[in-house]
């Protein structure tokens, strides 16, 4: 079995870096098309595996496989709606959640991956649907975060989703590549 630090288990592909600047047109194609396969890499990433496997933390301490495919559909979630606040509210405070309590909701012991698979291809779909449309002047809307105190344009908004979702699909890779699953 492989060993890594737990810190690169933790962050394996680098923290998120949030844009200071507004994105180029080809920077915001590129990050589009990423959340746009990120619900088909998801379902390669976990094709075949058995309920021991998903219920495997992918680092000590970590969530399951299980808890990272019903996280991501409900983080995606959280950003659609926030995205659409505001694109149609001035300045919107957006309503934090705590991701970690949601994780230990009963509903991701019992429902199956399948479902949150489906959610998260559905959102996805809807999700880059809307972003294609947006026009330069909606890619600098903003909302407040009052968790972190900041407000975040749509361009930031997208590239940190962009990474959260290569940041969770790589969770679930390096896990079943140490694993040799």
């Amino acid at each position: 079995m492989l060993t890594i630090p737990e810190a690169d288990l933790r962050y394996p592909i680098g923290h998120a870096e949030v844009p200071q600047e507004p994105l180029t047109d080809g920077r915001r194609i590129a990050l589009l098309a990423q959340l746009a396969v990120l619900p088909d890499q998801v379902r390669v990433a976990v094709a075949g595996l058995h309920p021991e496997q998903l219920d495997t933390p992918y680092r000590p301490g970590g969530w399951s496989v299980r808890q990272v495919l019903h996280h991501l559909p409900d983080s995606h979630m959280n950003a659609y709606v926030r995205m659409r606040l505001a694109l149609t509210e001035e300045l919107p405070t957006i309503k934090p959640y705590e991701e970690a309590a949601w994780a230990e909701l009963p509903d991701v012991a019992a429902t199956p991956v399948a479902v949150s698979l489906a959610l998260l291809e559905a959102l996805h779909i809807r999700w880059v649907t809307l972003m294609r449309q947006l026009t330069e002047e909606q890619w600098g809307r903003r909302f407040y975060h009052p968790g972190s105190q900041k407000e975040f344009s749509l361009d930031q908004a997208l590239a940190l989703y962009a990474w959260h979702g290569r940041h969770h699909l790589a969770h679930i890779t390096s896990l079943r590549q140490r694993e040799n699953w």
